[in-house]
Formats: C-alpha cells, sequence, structure tokens
C-alpha cells in the first residue's frame, strides 16, 4: 500500500470515526430526552409503549430514509432497536 493509499484510508477513517462520536453523543441526548418521558408517563401511569406513535416514526424515518439515499429497511430495524430500549427504559423507570 503507497503512502497516498494510506493517507486517503486514514482520512476516510477519520471521518468514520468522527461520525459515530456525533452519533454516540445524538443516541445520549436522545435517551435523556426520552428518559423524562418515562417519568412523566410513570408521573401520569401512562403506558411504557406508544404502539400508534412507534408506527408514525418508523413509517416517517422509512420515508426520510428514502429521500436520504438509505436502506429504509436498515433505517427501521435500527429504530425499532432503538424504540425497544426505550420501552424496556421506562418499564424499568415505571417499577422504581
Amino acid at each position: 500500500m503507497t503512502e497516498d493509499v494510506k493517507a486517503k484510508l486514514s482520512e476516510y477513517r477519520d471521518s468514520i470515526d468522527n461520525i459515530d462520536a456525533a452519533l454516540i453523543y445524538l443516541l445520549s441526548e436522545r435517551f435523556k430526552v426520552t428518559e423524562k418521558v418515562g417519568l412523566f408517563k410513570k408521573k401520569y401511569d401512562l403506558p411504557p409503549a406508544d404502539p400508534d406513535r412507534e408506527q408514525r416514526q418508523i413509517t416517517r424515518l422509512r420515508e426520510l430514509a428514502k429521500s436520504a439515499k438509505l436502506d429504509p429497511d436498515f433505517s427501521e430495524q435500527f429504530i425499532n432497536f432503538v424504540i425497544e430500549e426505550v420501552i424496556r427504559n421506562h418499564k424499568k423507570i415505571r417499577k422504581s
């Protein structure tokens, strides 16, 4: 591998590392807000899950994925993973 190739690969990887860091911070912020939602739901005795809202989010994010040229199936799998974790956290908050 030439030095030019190594340098270009390193440049790409640096960008990927920055994007990964941004994703982690964004997820952290998202979960801080969903924790507040969980506390709110506990206070007002609301269920941990909201299937109608979840389906609207999935539909909305699939459309965003299409416009961003991202695989909508991947975006749905990703948001389902996040939603499952949020619901798990809301159930834990409800028990506390």
